[in-house]
């Protein structure tokens, strides 16, 4: 649009005549008046990529928010794409090590897999994708691309700060890991319904020119389907079940689908997923279900209990805990792990009733081992030393599986819980 003080993008989304055409905002509409003149770009939105987005913030189209001058670049890319086609993808199943015990042994993740964090408010979701962000870094060098989609705007800021602090971002020099897109809670929903491409654009470019291992973290997925259904009704297209736009499946499946693993790099996505009242049936976590191949649920009752991370060992599932993608030893240490996690919450209710005493000695057992387990199943991060004062710890596979393997097997049966 022309003769504004601030840049406003415009995105077509219907043509109804010769010259009119009816368009998505991507910033606040305020002042527009009828008859203002507006440039055909002839391309769709365009952002800065490149190793030069590291370190930075930029919005919906591009522009640089963290106040620290523009993103000198000569590359640019388009927000829409064509996913990957099937000869160029690759089909190699290979486990993304974290570092994180309890996510490694019981739920991997998929290098190029598609993650969902499943959990309410304050049960430890960012300091979990902080972490994440962290391990990437440093075990593997590679890049991350955060997307906050809908979120708090004062998160966003706590996060970039949060980052600053323990060196993922690094403000000196050119070392920092990690690109930020963010299109928060007060921007309209065209803007909202398009920053998640814009930080998957971001991605692609290091996956296809640069051959990396990315990480693409997306807070939240839930906000992207909210705003894809408030465009859709300012359009006035009929809505479908609950009210959400009859386009749900096709907008996921096209942003998912770029979502893969070529021949060149990956881009592993881990998902942060509200769940509107709790209904895993509401059409847009069940959409969103569809497409990922591990989750992890974070749990209020294990949080409660003072043990981070939060993950819920019983409830978090991951596609590749399969004998020949992981191995024999891992997966029978895994199923293991949650078979006496399981006699353990069949036996609590005995426990809460009639007391310890009452238990038969080998139920005293595996009361004895799911509880040192359960401890064993958490660890300090190194994101949250800060608050915690404890050195975080990144734990490589094989400990992990050899640390479990020895509780099970009762060697450590002489160790008191804590």
């Amino acid at each position: 649009v022309q003769g504004r003080d601030t840049r406003l993008v415009l995105e077509v989304a219907q043509h109804l005549g010769e010259s009119t055409v009816r368009t998505i905002a991507m910033d606040g509409t305020e002042g527009l008046v009828r008859g203002q003149k507006v440039l055909d770009s002839g391309a769709p939105i365009k952002i800065p990529v490149g190793p030069e987005t590291l370190g930075r913030i930029m919005n919906v189209i591009g522009e640089p928010i963290d106040e620290r001058g523009p993103i000198k670049t000569k590359q640019f890319a388009a927000i829409h794409a064509e996913a990957p086609e099937f000869m160029e993808m690759s089909v190699e199943q290979e486990i993304l090590v974290t570092g994180i015990k309890v996510v490694d042994l019981l739920a991997p993740y998929a290098k190029g897999g598609k993650i969902g964090l499943f959990g309410g408010a304050g049960v430890g979701k960012t300091v979990l994708i902080m972490e994440l962000i962290n391990n990437v870094a440093k075990a593997h060098g590679g890049y991350s691309v955060f997307a906050g989609v809908g979120e708090r705007t004062r998160e966003g800021n706590d996060l970039y700060h949060e980052m600053i602090e323990s060196g993922v971002i690094n403000l000196k020099d050119a070392t920092s890991k990690v690109a930020l897109v963010y299109g928060q809670m007060n921007e309209p929903p065209g803007a909202r319904a398009r920053v998640a491409l814009t930080g998957l654009t971001v991605a692609e470019y290091f996956r296809d020119q640069e051959g990396q291992d990315v990480l693409l973290f997306i807070d939240n997925i839930f906000r992207f389907t909210q705003a894809g259904s408030e465009v859709s009704a300012l359009l006035g297209r009929i809505p479908s079940a609950v009210g959400y736009q009859p386009t749900l499946a096709t907008d996921m499946g096209t942003m998912q689908e770029r979502i893969t693993t070529t021949k060149k790099g990956s881009i592993t996505s881990v998902q942060a997923i509200y769940v509107p009242a709790d209904d895993l049936t509401d059409p847009a976590p069940a959409t969103t279900f569809a497409h990922l191949d591990a989750t992890t649920v974070l749990s209020r009752a294990i949080a409660e209990l003072g043990i981070y991370p939060a993950v819920d060992p019983l409830d978090s599932t991951s596609r590749i805990m399969d004998p020949n993608i992981v191995g024999n030893e891992h997966y029978d240490v895994a199923r293991g792990v949650q078979k006496i996690l399981q006699d353990y919450k069949s036996l609590q209710d005995i426990i809460a009733i009639l007391g310890m005493d009452e238990l038969s000695e080998e139920d005293k057992l595996t009361v004895s081992r799911a509880r040192k387990i359960q401890r064993f199943l958490s660890q300090p991060f190194q994101v949250a030393e800060v608050f915690t004062g404890h050195m975080g710890k990144l734990v490589p596979l094989k400990e992990t599986i050899k640390g479990f393997q020895q509780i099970l097997a009762g060697e450590y049966d002489h160790l008191p819980e804590q």
